[in-house]
């Protein structure tokens, strides 16, 4: 079976690991992040970065403070991509990195800890109190990463908040926009100047000539 990762060592300082699934205790499909495979397979790594991406709905709790944590204690410089989103338990981990990145086309979303149960009333009242346990470690998290304060963090859980990659620049979630698509558009309108002022130039030198796909000609086929 695949594994839900993917560590690819881009050069000798870095090794990039995938996270595109749902955090979870128990494996039911080949790309569900379990706290146990992780810990494993971050054991390996040997090089001083590691890039974490992350397109997940997130998951359980106790897996995603897990692997929150190990992020936290790793030796290296961390740095995490929300590739498309980071909800729930998954953006605890993307809060994990020491440089936390989002494409203008991405999306955050933290919202409480919640459960099934059943039983009576006093059950009930038990459970509330819990799950307002379990979300004190998640909203630490937070916090250490944005520096706003416990009573913000809370309203924004407590309203299930989607933050745009803006949104969470400002607020401190995200240190950094990923710029990349306009650099590669300026780099490709760059480039079809090239083409045009190389077509103007084989026009001027061969008038008659029949016209050319200079793209193809110079640069391949697409």
């Amino acid at each position: 079976m695949k594994k839900f990762f993917a560590f690819k060592n881009k050069d000798e300082s870095n090794t990039e690991l995938n996270i595109y699934g749902d955090i979870v205790s128990m494996k039911w499909f080949e790309n569900d992040v379990t706290h146990y495979d992780f810990a494993d397979e971050l054991a390996q790594v040997t090089t001083p970065n590691l890039t974490v991406r992350i397109n997940s709905y997130g998951g359980e709790v106790s897996q995603g403070l897990g692997i929150y944590n190990l992020l936290r204690e790793w030796k290296g410089h961390v740095t995490t991509i929300c590739d498309g989103f980071a909800c729930s338990a998954a953006s605890v981990v993307f809060v994990a990195g020491k440089t936390r990145v989002m494409p203008k086309t991405s999306l955050l979303m933290i919202h409480n800890a919640w459960t099934i149960a059943s039983g009576d009333s006093e059950d009930f009242k038990k459970m509330a109190e819990d799950l307002a346990k379990i979300n004190e470690p998640i909203i630490q998290s937070y916090c250490d990463a944005t520096g706003l304060p416990v009573s913000k963090i809370q309203k924004m859980m407590n309203e299930e908040t989607w933050l745009t990659a803006e949104e969470a620049f400002e607020m401190g979630f995200a240190t950094k926009i990923q710029e990349e698509s306009a650099k590669a558009s300026l780099e490709s309108s760059i480039l079809f100047g090239l083409v045009e002022k190389l077509k103007n130039v084989e026009k001027q030198l061969n008038p008659k000539q029949e016209p050319i796909n200079a793209w193809e000609k110079y640069f391949g086929k697409k």
